[in-house]
């Protein structure tokens, strides 16, 4: 993981004719074909159920079939191509590269490119009539939430069940951003993977919290007695599990988060700026500092 973590910070992410993550998106386009079978809710439930738990068979029994195919190799060359597999199921430094390309936007005053960039990189929302503050919260929350999907989320998963394990929580994850959406045509097809990313979200989103939880202490904001409003304000969110990030950011820096229509997170707070990004950068990055560390921890203690 170390090892991968290295290379994600030096390389970045592998190019996309090769990119695992990119391969699931071009399987989860084969939903338009599904999506013609029928209109009929149990008919459309029943085939996005198969859709998504056939993908996720194949990406675990795949990664299954490295991990058995490495051990045959020399250890060193074995570390090494496991951490060159491992680099495409998690985002570090994509991720914190996509705040500071939207923060930059925002210095710039160049409103037009930061909305470009906020949906380009971060959301999957319109975000040509977004203000200023508008993308600078979208921005800290979209962090704060991947925290756990990109960061915490993929430790757990590799600790817990090796490579198998997060490649079957990415393509899930992967899965709800494409399917999870309360429309007419994915209500019933992409329950399935809205729930799966639910179940599998639940643990690494409170140890995501948690974690969070320390790293404002360890930046100087007492995070205790924020705890109670950060629960009341996670359940304003429509998921139970990105919300805890988000809400603990938000009381933590003391900004309004929202989503027109969806929810509004801190509304004593105040307008977030393009300053907030860099502040919940800094907290993030000392959050994924501790996850690595627990990491380690969890990894020393099955070995002994």
């Amino acid at each position: 993981m170390l090892l991968s973590v290295l290379v994600d910070a030096l390389l970045g992410e592998p190019p996309t004719q090769v990119h695992p993550v990119v391969g699931m998106g071009r399987y989860l386009g084969l939903k338009d074909g599904l999506l013609r079978v029928s209109s009929r809710p149990h008919v459309r439930l029943a085939l996005g159920t198969g859709f998504v738990l056939f993908g996720a068979s194949v990406c675990g029994a795949g990664a299954w079939g490295l991990t058995r195919a490495l051990k045959l190799l020399p250890r060193p060359l074995e570390t090494t191509l496991m951490a060159v597999l491992l680099k495409p199921l998690f985002s570090i430094s994509a991720l914190f590269g996509a705040g500071d390309a939207v923060r930059g936007a925002l210095h710039a005053h160049d409103l037009p490119a930061a909305r470009r960039l906020l949906a380009w990189h971060l959301v999957s929302r319109d975000t040509s009539a977004l203000s200023e503050s508008e993308v600078a919260g979208a921005a800290v929350s979209s962090l704060a939430e991947n925290l756990t999907d990109s960061v915490v989320a993929p430790l757990y998963y590799f600790a817990l069940l090796g490579l198998p394990g997060v490649a079957v929580y990415r393509f899930v994850n992967t899965a709800d951003a494409v399917l999870g959406y309360r429309t007419p045509e994915l209500e019933y097809f992409g329950k399935c993977a809205a729930r799966l990313d639910d179940v599998l979200n639940f643990i690494p989103a409170r140890l995501a919290a948690a974690l969070l939880g320390v790293a404002l202490e360890l930046s100087g904001i007492p995070a205790r007695p924020k705890w109670r409003q950060m629960l009341r304000e996670s359940v304003r969110t429509p998921s139970p599990n990105g919300g805890l990030t988000m809400a603990l950011t938000a009381v933590g820096l003391g900004v309004r988060l929202e989503k027109r229509g969806v929810y509004s997170l801190n509304e004593a707070g105040r307008a977030p700026t393009a300053t907030d990004i860099s502040r919940a950068q800094r907290l993030l990055k000392l959050t994924t500092a501790l996850s690595l560390g627990l990491y380690l921890l969890v990894l020393g203690a099955k070995r002994a």
